[in-house]
């Protein structure tokens, strides 16, 4: 799953973008609103974290731009400030949720899990391939009734393909989808996850639901 964090105190980013990464989340980090504003509307995110007290422009004008955009990705806010105004002006302009600092790390995550589980307005909690589930606010993997134990990273590349089931999707489209801009490793790790997720959604079930497109990516299929 992709999160964009917007957060100007460079230390709190790379702190939450750690932990974040941790937990199997892909993380895209902007210090200051406009640059939060273009990742937005450039990508396709699953959740937004947005700070209030931003250079160059606020969280509150980014939340209400995005809106006015037609772009209903959840966003969850996060400011110094604590105070029922300041609330009910983030949720005002268009965000899901509101989070004072300091704040419990093990709280938000939590919470960026429930905005997750409610998705956008068009976007399905879980996604079903045949009887493959995918369940995004869970992180969780089920074979019919049998559930399939993931690392975080498995499955943001499981996530990435049953997003667009029936479709080719590429390395490198799985790589902006599981892993962040700042990643210049060996592209050829997607085709680690792919073996090991071939291994644990497909053989143990005598399936072949995760395709090799030879020179163009992979698809995930019913089987």
């Amino acid at each position: 799953m992709r999160v964009l964090l917007v957060e100007d105190e460079e230390r709190l980013a790379a702190l939450l973008k750690q932990g974040l990464a941790g937990e199997g989340f892909a993380v895209d980090v902007a210090h200051d609103g406009r640059e939060g504003l273009w990742l937005a509307t450039e990508n396709d995110y699953d959740v937004i974290v947005l700070d209030v007290m931003l250079p160059r422009l606020n969280g509150y004008a980014v939340c209400a731009r995005l809106r006015e955009a037609g772009d209903w990705t959840p966003i969850m806010m996060l400011t110094a400030k604590d105070g029922v105004y300041d609330e009910a002006e983030a949720l005002d302009t268009g965000a899901d949720d509101y989070l004072a600092k300091p704040f419990s790390y093990v709280v938000l995550l939590a919470r960026l899990r429930a905005l997750v589980r409610r998705g956008g307005r068009e976007r399905p909690v879980a996604i079903t391939v045949g009887d493959l589930t995918v369940d995004p606010a869970g992180l969780k993997c089920f074979r019919g009734a049998t559930e399939i134990p993931l690392t975080p990273k498995e499955f943001a590349v499981l996530h990435g393909l049953a997003r667009r089931a029936g479709e080719v999707v590429s390395k490198s489209e799985l790589l902006a989808q599981a892993w962040d801009f700042s990643y210049d490793g060996d592209p050829n790790i997607v085709e680690v996850y792919i073996s090991a997720l071939r291994r644990k959604i497909d053989v143990p079930f005598g399936r072949s639901s995760l395709v090799t497109v030879r020179g163009a990516g992979y698809r995930l299929e019913p089987a």
